[in-house]
């Protein structure tokens, strides 16, 4: 038995800021997320720290996210209240934190304002992050100092790994036995390998048992060691990592012998307060390097609830949240519940208090309310608002079937009473009103379960949507989308036809096997259009395609869940869409990362399944687990009676051994010391029931109904049975209580927060409505014209035709985001020599006859975007250059297939461009030495074009443009020949209409004042012949401005420069375009050799420098503003 720990004193967060270690224990509804935010506004305002040097640290993306938007409101909050304080009109009902911080000297609040202003000014600084990105973010703030591998790809996913490796072993072992009686494998090949998957999984454990005498146990337990082992090995060879990987790695470094110390003064130093939320769901490794980095040294406060601990599954350990208790300098707890109304706090409270949960530590310890009065009522009377409503099956125990089948029929027999009746509800601060569907929340602990009830209500005409039960990529709109890709990749005659058989297609079997050689021909040739489609325009076009030809919509909804599939094909098709446009995949990679998804979701991906638009107004059913977080005026809990303890199967099981240490049992039924560990293990899963219980419970705003049904199996060890015997005892799994010991014969709960209710008999299930006739439904015909001109577009999509790149069709193509504009084209493209901008390798000046520093680097558009983001995200003042790169190229890279070169390379190669001088328009300043005050990467812009959303009746084209060009340029300017090239028949009608989307890769503000701003992109370009070693020489002025105007990168510059200039006007006093715009630089990085690359014409190799005279850049705002002969105010 363990020492229950004593009661916690109530943490104020007005009070005395926590120092050193504290840990604040939770409850449900007491509001972790709040007082995390208030602490970092207090931290900030009160001038302990600036909230760069805070760390925020959660558990899930959706967390993080939702942790990072609340703590900005808190300091935006908090300003609005300093500001008031400061003019003397600080509203009556100013939140208490921001009260706090709006009381004193007027001095004191000048401080706070201006300390909250700067955190709200650099708040992009604040390091809110997932467990995860936090041990990344330490690895890289580490540089040399980790031990982890900078080249090594982290994977999400070992079960291909595991069962090779599995294979491998099982083979080795057993492949000489034939099979025929003694000679048999000991075990099967899936026993094999549900034993290698759960020793992989838990790398902390240990493997028991460690000596037993039977043969087949040892086999067990030596094949679960070399499994193990095997598998790190192949990890070190492959370079891959998982995230367990990561966080051992980081404990390890922080461990270490010689520069452990130095490593965790580097974390203490640039983090002197850490704050992590959701603790209890940590593990023993996740400790051990938050402990040792920061415990001691720096505030930390540890916040969770331990009563909530439900991912034991995951590999959660509450025991490490429970030792952080001991080891703390100070403990509290959240003690006001702000989400329930105070009769439903106390009703859970009668339920649970004084038992613990799972542990003689997991006390259900008393909250008070935050609220007042009740947010239910009913107007008659008729409908019961007690908070705890138990409706009882009574009778003789029965098998579980039948009593499921009952607990669903009243289940929607009292969900359809409650709509159909007269109780209502005032739950979002306004006037009371009927209680909705989507006031209610059924919350089962099985997702079979769930559909199961889902389809029952619908049957009786109840909208009802299962949420969070799976990813979409489990869904079958997935498989389906897998199915087509590989049919559009290799579409032989059996993929055809199971292609045919997706939804997206719509045969059905009788179609498919009726279906004669002309029919199966015309739809090969219409999969061959789409696959066309796919690679030249997109996702987007192939899936208007196919909405249009398939006539997807309507097949689908016409028939039963076609909602929820034509949504799910929808929402997959998106992220091909992200997917392809970000990592410009063909087929046959976009198939490959779909197919990946699809596993790591039958697996445990964390993504939920997309809402349906119809979701707001159907009653949510969810998993517990999908529940935690998430809150309902109404929760029905049809399944907290129903759990059945399986006996010993031989299964692996994790668990805490009797001295504590955490073991995988591996060795089956048959092993030494097995029912000691399977009571255990057993006694671990059933103080998750109790948990889960309570998780469910206190989701609730308003009211819980619960349903308790007596089956001989199932009931006695439920957890709610369990705790409706008001005995400490009987929370214990060892402890028994028949089946009908039903709750209307239990006392000791009050009446007006817990009525037990007989629940009468009902004959034939539960009748639905009858449906409604359907309505007569007319054909709009479509009159309008529709501006095709009209359109989102970019310098990529204006200059697609004379690159013979494919022009997407309006509104369909699935153009680049701006950040995202490929600089070069793929290798498989013509060479730029064959467009006139190389360079002869004999024509290579003596002095710059030099290899380029990225001679050996791949092209491409892959191999630009990774170059543009590691120039984008690199602090130009970082101490190492080196290291800064390598560590950003790492992370990079883990996102990319093979590439042939590590990060360390890539970043030594890369370094020379930023020592480059840049030439006079930069004062010959270097990359490097820019500091990152004068730097602003990615200005992402999007500018009216022809009237923007209102259109003006003739719009520029980019005739126009070079029109305006040529008039400007004189002829002895290095690019005055470029309107020429865009006069081009091919570009010169495009219109200019709609709105201009881009990115500026850098500007830069340079000058003796500080006053003059450069337009830099830079770019990757292989300007050499492609058979011939790459030079720097292949990069003089000469050359570069013909392979400019081969690109139209003018056009690009031109675009760029407009938009810095309407950006600088609105933002500087005294705005003049002669003396503010500075003109362009187009880095072309591979002729870039440092310090000591030699000029041409007066430039640095690989630097190209131009200023386009100011009045032809207000020019061309106007035309592409307002259109021909208009000016813009």
């Amino acid at each position: 038995m363990t020492t229950p720990l004593p009661d916690l004193p109530a943490f104020d967060v007005c009070g005395p800021l926590p120092e050193r270690t504290c840990v604040l224990e939770a409850s449900a509804g007491t509001g972790k997320t709040y007082t995390i935010a208030a602490l970092a506004a207090r931290y900030v305002a009160e001038g302990r720290f600036r909230l760069g040097q805070l760390m925020m640290v959660t558990f899930s993306r959706a967390a993080s996210q939702e942790l990072r938007v609340r703590t900005r409101e808190r300091l935006e909050s908090t300003r609005a209240a300093l500001a008031a304080a400061l003019r003397g009109e600080l509203p009556a009902g100013t939140d208490e934190v921001d009260r706090l911080l709006a009381t004193g000297p007027v001095e004191e609040l000048r401080a706070r304002h201006e300390a909250v202003a700067d955190a709200l000014s650099d708040f992009d600084s604040a390091t809110i992050a997932t467990t995860h990105e936090f041990c990344q973010r330490m690895l890289d703030s580490l540089g040399v100092l980790a031990t982890h591998d900078p080249d090594a790809v982290l994977v999400e996913n070992l079960d291909e790994l595991v069962r090779e490796v599995c294979a491998d072993e099982y083979l080795r072992r057993f492949g000489r036995l034939d099979g025929d009686g003694a000679a048999r494998p000991p075990f099967s090949f899936a026993d094999a390998i549900e034993v290698a998957t759960a020793v992989v999984q838990a790398p902390g454990l240990t493997i028991v048992p460690a000596d037993d005498p039977s043969p087949l146990v040892r086999e067990r337990v030596e094949l679960a060691r070399a499994v193990r082992a095997e598998v790190e090995r192949r990890k070190r060879r492959r370079r891959v990592y998982t995230f367990d990987d990561m966080l051992t790695g980081l404990a390890d470094t922080l461990d270490h012998p010689d520069h452990g110390e130095a490593a965790c003064g580097r974390l203490r130093e640039r983090y002197p307060v850490v704050l992590i939320d959701e603790f209890q769901d940590t593990d023993p490794v996740q400790w051990r390097l938050v402990r040792r980095a920061f415990h001691g040294h720096s505030t930390l406060i540890l916040i969770g609830d331990p009563k909530q601990a439900v991912y034991a599954f995951r590999g959660a350990d509450v025991h490490s949240y429970l030792e952080a208790v001991t080891e703390a300098h100070t403990s509290s707890t959240l003690a006001r519940n702000w989400r329930s109304d105070p009769d439903m706090v106390r009703a859970v409270l009668a339920l649970f208090e004084g038992g613990a949960l799972g542990d003689d530590r997991i006390l259900v310890r008393s909250v008070e309310p935050g609220l007042t009065g009740s947010r239910i009522r009913s107007v008659s009377g008729r409908h019961p608002t007690v908070p705890l409503r138990l409706r009882v099956l009574e009778g003789d125990p029965q098998r579980v079937g039948p009593v499921r089948e009952r607990i669903r029929d009243d289940l929607v027999a009292e969900l359809r009473t409650l709509l159909a009746g007269d109780a209502e509800l005032r739950v979002d601060g306004g006037d009371w009103r009927p209680v909705r569907a989507s006031d209610v929340a059924i919350l089962v602990r099985a997702n079979e379960r769930a559909e199961q009830l889902r389809e029952a209500l619908a049957a009786a005409g109840v909208p009802a949507v299962v949420n969070g039960s799976q990813s979409v990529h489990r869904s079958p709109a997935a498989h389906d989308w897998a199915v087509l890709l590989q049919t559009l990749l290799e579409p032989h005659q059996r993929s055809v036809r199971e292609a045919a058989l997706t939804s997206l297609v719509g045969w059905s079997l009788d179609e498919l096997a009726a279906a004669d050689d002309q029919q199966l021909n015309d739809l090969r040739r219409r999969l061959r259009v789409w696959a066309g489609l796919l690679e030249h325009q997109g996702v987007a076009a192939l899936v208007e395609a196919i909405s249009s030809e398939q006539r997807l919509a309507e097949r689908l909804l016409s028939r039963p869940g076609g909602e929820r599939l034509l949504t799910d094909l929808r929402h997959v098709a998106e992220g091909l869409h992200q997917t392809k446009v970000r990592d410009h995949l063909g087929t046959a990679a976009l198939l490959e990362w779909l197919r990946t998804r699809i596993r790591q979701a039958a697996a445990d991906g964390d993504e939920r399944s997309r809402r349906l638009e119809t979701d707001g107004a159907c009653v949510q059913i969810l998993t517990y687990h999908h529940s935690k977080g998430l809150q309902f005026p109404i929760v029905y809990l049809p399944s907290g009676w129903d759990r059945h303890l399986r006996d010993d199967d031989g299964r692996v099981l994790r668990l805490h051994a009797p001295d504590g240490e955490r073991v995988v049992d591996v060795g089956g039924e048959q092993a030494e010391g097995r029912r000691e560990r399977f009571l255990c293990a057993r006694e671990e899963d059933s103080g998750d029931d109790l948990r889960l219980l309570y998780v469910a419970m206190t989701r609730a705003q308003c009211q819980v109904v619960a349903w308790w049904g007596s089956a001989s199996h199932n009931t006695p060890s439920s957890a709610l049975h369990r705790l409706l015997q008001r005995d400490p005892a009987a929370l214990h799994p060892a402890s028994s209580y028949p089946a009908d010991a039903s709750p209307l014969q239990l006392t000791g709960h009050p009446r007006h927060l817990v009525r037990a209710e007989p629940v009468a008999p009902r004959g034939g299930g539960v009748a639905a409505d009858p449906p409604a006739a359907p309505a007569s439904l007319g054909v709009r015909v479509l009159e309008r014209e529709l501006d095709t001109d009209w359109r989102r577009t970019s310098y990529t999509a204006l200059t697609a035709a004379a690159h013979h790149a494919p022009v997407p069709v309006a509104g369909v193509g699935s153009e680049a985001p701006p950040h995202k504009e490929p600089d070069e084209p793929e290798p498989a493209t013509p060479a730029p020599d064959a467009l006139g901008a190389g360079v002869p390798a004999a024509a290579v000046p003596a002095e710059a006859d030099q290899p380029s520093p990225l001679a050996d680097f791949p092209g491409g558009v892959a191999f630009g975007s990774l170059v543009h983001t590691l120039l984008e995200y690199v602090d130009p003042a970082a101490d190492d250059l080196v290291d800064a790169l390598t560590g950003l190229a790492a992370r990079e890279l883990q996102r990319l297939p093979a590439t042939g070169f590590g990060a360390r390379q890539l970043a030594e190669a890369l370094v020379p461009a930023m020592h480059t001088p840049l030439g006079p328009q930069a004062d010959h300043r270097t990359l490097a030495s820019v500091a990152a005050t004068d730097r602003l990467p990615e200005l992402d812009f999007e500018l009216p074009l022809g009237g923007g959303h209102q259109p003006v009746e003739v719009a520029a084209t980019l005739a126009d443009v070079a029109e305006l060009v040529d008039r400007h340029l004189p002829a002895d300017d290095v690019l005055a020949t470029y309107p020429a090239a865009l006069r081009d028949p091919a570009l010169q009608t495009e219109t200019l209409r709609g709105f201009l989307t881009g990115s500026i890769d850098a500007v830069l503000r340079v000058g003796p004042d500080r006053s003059r701003h450069l337009v830099v992109d830079y770019k990757t370009n292989w300007l050499g012949p492609r058979e011939q070693p790459l030079r720097v020489g292949h990069y003089s002025r000469q050359a570069m401005a013909e392979a400019m105007i081969a690109s139209h990168y003018p056009l690009q510059a031109l675009l760029y420069s407009v938009a810095l200039h309407r950006f600088l006007r609105w933002r500087l006093p005294g705005y003049d375009p002669d003396q503010h715009l500075g003109g362009i630089l187009y880095l072309f990085v591979r002729g870039m050799a440092g310090e000591a690359t030699p000029l041409s014409d007066g430039l640095p190799y690989g630097v190209f420098g131009w200023r386009p005279p100011s009045a032809l850049v207000l020019e061309l705002s106007d035309l592409l503003a307002a259109g021909p002969g208009r000016r813009t105010p």
